[in-house]
């Protein structure tokens, strides 16, 4: 499964800072009915995602009946990704 969107970068403040894209509420939904095929354990599906030139491997989180995609330092860094940006992100389910 394979998919492009925008989101918006958000911070969370925890022991240390994440940094997560929200995936759209229609394509959480679509990711919801294949996650029981997809997920190694406790509801994350592990991904890669794309920002611009740079792909990582990541899982994505259940969070509030949707999933949030976590932005690795890796992925913000060479593409200079702050919290508050809006970012277009290609991201493939299964890897």
């Amino acid at each position: 499964m394979e998919y492009t969107f925008e989101s918006v970068v958000i911070e969370w403040h925890g022991p240390s800072p994440f940094h997560f894209a929200k995936v759209p509420d229609e394509i959480a939904a679509e990711i919801k009915l294949a996650a029981p095929t997809l997920t190694y354990g406790w509801g994350v599906i592990p991904s890669a995602v794309t920002i611009g030139n740079t792909t990582v491997t990541t899982s994505l989180f259940p969070k509030d009946g949707g999933y949030l995609v976590p932005l690795k330092d890796a992925l913000r860094k060479p593409e200079h990704i702050c919290t508050g940006d809006t970012v277009t992100l290609s991201l493939v389910l299964g890897r």
